[in-house]
């Protein structure tokens, strides 16, 4: 009796010791990378803190209000940027954990995942620093009320931006995530394609929730000139719908007619337009006024958006 009960006890506890093996491999491997980057933490802080310096207004410049912050937020940073790095070998430390537990045929998708997962993660965060930020912060200097001088706290802005690079780096994960339910059974193409408008649907909030809180833009939106609005090509559209559809039915002018499309901007023209627009959500810029609301065609364009 005591033999059949540790025979059966003995999986589990060497899932747990694989486990642990698993984490504690990857906690070196973060630590050896944290030991390398630290004595550089003060320069990657710097790097990191571009964007909004470069946007700050002349005379701003950023501070630290707690007295352990010039060390602990350059540190928390450098702590980020370590595990940043060794995603792929934590994801790869989760796998082989994982693995012994798949079959063959699943085994096989486990370097094309991990390569992906990885890169697309690693896009999603420059997206979010190379794209995002420089466009952001110009927004929330330049919607600063008169008389208010920008002067932001290193620890809030490290929170802000890890908060940003995680949201943009696991939102580019969504293909990923689709592989994955359909590969797993729990769901199937033709009750994704079937679903596809709820599902819209129900993201628009969430993502509008993340921008929301930040840029208060809410589920504004917005393209340029001629830009290609689409969730499949045309001739996949034709074929579903079984008929001849307008021409330039995917483009942006043609999607803003139907109400999905908000605004219609120049990409040389975007940070103003939003900087507009900002203004008139947060009603803090004076210069817009009534009349002008009532004489600039485009003043009342973004008016409308606004509401």
């Amino acid at each position: 009796m005591t033999d059949a009960n540790t025979d059966a006890e003995q999986p589990l506890i060497s899932h747990l010791i694989e486990l642990r093996a698993c984490a504690l491999r990857a906690v070196i491997c973060v630590f050896v990378i944290l030991l390398i980057l630290l004595p550089f933490s003060n320069q990657i802080y710097g790097y990191i803190a571009t964007p909004l310096i470069a946007e700050l207004p002349e005379g701003s410049h950023m501070i630290a209000t707690e007295v352990s912050s010039p060390f602990f937020a350059p540190f928390k940073l450098t702590l980020f940027c370590a595990i940043f790095i060794t995603i792929p070998y934590i994801l790869y430390q989760a796998w082989s954990f994982i693995s012994p537990g798949l079959y063959t045929n699943e085994k096989k998708f486990t370097v094309p995942l991990l390569i992906s997962s990885s890169l697309l993660f690693y896009i999603g965060v420059s997206f979010a620093y190379y794209i995002v930020f420089p466009v952001l912060f110009s927004f929330l200097t330049a919607t600063a009320p008169e008389g208010v001088q920008i002067m932001t706290d290193i620890n809030h802005y490290l929170n802000f931006i890890i908060k940003l690079f995680f949201a943009f780096g696991i939102s580019f994960e969504i293909p990923v995530a689709t592989f994955l339910l359909i590969r797993t059974g729990f769901v199937t193409v033709e009750k994704l394609a079937a679903n596809r408008p709820y599902i819209v649907v129900m993201a628009d909030p969430v993502a509008g929730g993340i921008t929301a809180s930040y840029a208060m833009l809410g589920s504004l939106h917005i393209a340029e000139p001629g830009a290609l609005v689409a969730f499949a090509g045309a001739r996949v559209i034709k074929g579903t719908v079984k008929e001849d559809l307008p021409e330039g039915f995917q483009k942006s002018e043609y999607v803003q007619k139907t109400g999905f499309i908000d605004l219609i901007v120049e990409r040389k023209d975007l940070a103003s337009k939003i900087g507009i627009l900002l203004s008139i959500l947060l009603k803090k810029n004076s210069a817009i006024s009534s009349e002008q609301n009532e004489t600039s065609e485009d003043t009342q364009q973004l008016s409308r958006a606004a509401s």
